[in-house]
């Protein structure tokens, strides 16, 4: 694409194109400990740490697992919750020359075991209360070391002290790990060892930061491969686009997992960049959100939908002063545009939404924070450097404006391909272009817009049924607090429209009242047919929420009745 009609549309203060300082994901943090060494680069639970301290304990980390036989390229994996432990590990892997391996800490042991053996990792980092888990799975993969941390290694006194018991309380288990043979102790490793890795040498174009598992489009998880350059350019970019933030001074929530690319790119990486303070929360929880909003005053505050629905709907909102909030990248699902408005009459702030996958570091899109060129419903426009088009599902050509095909891009940020899975790569990387899998359009002035996923379109009766306008009109109802549509089968329509619904608390809503509702803005053939209503709807540890689980039930729930 020659003409890139949203250039037209940037602010003076966002440039179309940057300079990427050839430098690791770690050079950052090194930067930041030279240049604020006494400001406090992570908040945890009431514990500060400045950049000074996080850079030293990360070098630590990179001298021990050096000492321990961790080689460049070796993979290292991360099974932790936002903790001031998964960013010293983070950084120590790189700073070793090893490559990140992300892994969520809900896994199953067959999950476990499935990541390790693919990712061939010879190290893990993970928490005390999972190291059963692991201890099962350890001698069935690469595995030869495993370094184990607990949430009260980090807390100040007295929390240290009841953290121990809060934890028998709600797992039901007290672990106590040895500092010997294969097993190591965090704190054991910061206080025994130097802060004097070996430098490796590292191709930033070629070498690999990480490896961040995706379910991708179709089998098994695949093992996204993101180099240096990859990530240290999507941050860059994050940095450019929110041009208002100041240097040194700006504070950053923490909810979004780490362990996820979303998170791990736009907060950790990109406050790093920016010399930002990190509050971290282990866990999403309502309350505890919104105390730590009130308390520690952040600026910064990326998300996903599921958490600004969540604030807006606590029943002691009003308790909280949230006006601290200035700029909020929302991702990973759509985001419902009466969220988005209630969200920054809210704080007074500004929500945006953007748009992005594991393959892309993760962002491609974002609308503009700041300026007014916004379009309510559209995911905004490419970042600097960054290129798309939408290719016609019919003719595999670039689409006319408007028609709808599917997303492709092309930009720095885009991955080097899936580990080991040259068929895979070569499936969705073709001529620099990553076919995304979802569907969008591009309107007159260049702002882009994602239907669904390919794979989730619904088909009733020859019509192609977008799941995500479905979900824009239900939320509209002044009852809905979450929903989510899916395709099920049926016999005479192919796939007929079912939406699971949670209310909001203290409302209520029959499924009649939401037809006639639906009816009122949709047209006759996307109207639902069925409804159920839920407590709650399966999410992932970023509060993406689970359309595929409910697929599945929908179909086990079908096969159960025709063997009935």
């Amino acid at each position: 694409m020659s003409v890139k009609p949203w250039h037209a549309l940037y602010p003076d203060e966002i440039p179309t194109t940057l300079d990427y300082e050839l430098k690791p994901v770690h050079a950052y943090l090194t930067e930041a400990s030279k240049l604020y060494p006494d400001k406090v680069a992570v908040h945890f639970m009431g514990k500060e740490f400045t950049y000074k301290e996080m850079h030293e304990s990360s070098l630590k980390m990179a001298k021990y697992l050096q000492d321990i036989g961790i080689e460049k390229d070796d993979r290292v994996a991360i099974m932790l919750p936002n903790t001031p432990a998964s960013v010293i590990a983070y950084y120590g892997i790189l700073y070793a020359g090893a490559i990140v391996v992300q892994t969520n800490p809900l896994y199953t042991e067959r999950e476990i075991e499935y990541q390790m053996k693919d990712s061939g990792a010879k190290a893990i980092i993970t928490l005390d209360i999972l190291f059963p888990r692991v201890s099962k799975v350890f001698n069935d993969t690469d595995l030869e070391h495993m370094i184990i941390t607990g949430i009260k290694d980090f807390l100040p006194f007295p929390k240290k002290l009841i953290y121990p018991f809060i934890q028998k309380k709600q797992h039901g288990i007290t672990v106590k790990v040895e500092h010997r043979g294969h097993n190591h102790l965090l704190t054991e490793i910061l206080k025994i060892a130097t802060p004097d890795p070996v430098e490796q040498v590292l191709d930033l174009e070629e070498d690999l930061a990480l490896l961040q598992y995706t379910g991708g489009t179709t089998g098994s998880p695949k093992g996204v491969m993101l180099t240096h350059k990859n990530l240290v350019a999507n941050a860059s970019m994050c940095d450019a686009w929110l041009y208002k933030n100041k240097k040194g001074e700006g504070v950053t929530l923490g909810i979004l997992p780490f362990f996820h690319v979303y998170g791990m790119t736009t907060v950790m990486i990109t406050s790093v960049m920016q010399g930002d303070k990190m509050v971290l929360l282990p866990k999403f929880d309502v309350e505890t959100a919104l105390k730590t909003i009130h308390k520690q005053r952040p600026t910064m505050f990326p998300g996903a939908p599921t958490i600004y629905i969540g604030i807006l709907n606590h029943p002691d909102l009003h308790k909280y002063d949230l006006t601290s909030v200035e700029s909020c990248l929302s991702g990973s699902a759509p985001l419902p545009i009466e969220v988005q408005e209630k969200f920054e009459k809210l704080t007074g702030g500004k929500l945006v939404e953007g748009y992005g996958l594991t393959e892309t570091s993760p962002v491609t899109h974002g609308n503009f924070v700041w300026d007014q060129k916004r379009i309510k419903g559209s995911v905004g426009v490419p970042w600097p450097d960054t290129d798309c088009k939408i290719v016609s599902m019919d003719t595999a050509e670039a689409a006319p404006q408007g028609e709808i095909g599917e997303i492709v891009v092309k930009g720095p940020q885009v991955m080097k391909g899936y580990w080991n899975q040259p068929e895979e790569t070569a499936a969705v990387l073709k001529d620099g272009w990553f076919h995304t899998g979802d569907l969008g359009y591009m309107d007159e002035q260049g702002f882009f817009y994602v239907v669904d996923r390919k794979k989730d379109t619904i088909i009733a009766g020859g019509f192609n049924i977008y799941p995500r306008e479905i979900e824009e009109v239900m939320y509209e109802h002044p009852a809905v607090q979450e929903v989510v549509t899916v395709g099920v089968p049926d016999a005479y329509r192919g796939e007929t429209v079912k939406v699971f619904i949670v209310l909001k608390q203290g409302h209520t809503a029959s499924e009649e009242e939401l037809d006639q509702f639906a009816r009122q803005h949709l047209a006759s053939y996307k109207v639902p047919r069925l409804y159920e209503f839920r407590d709650e709807l399966p999410k992932t540890a970023v509060g993406k929420i689970l359309r595929r689980k409910l697929v599945e039930e929908e179909k086990e729930k079908q096969t159960n009745q025709k063997l009935g």
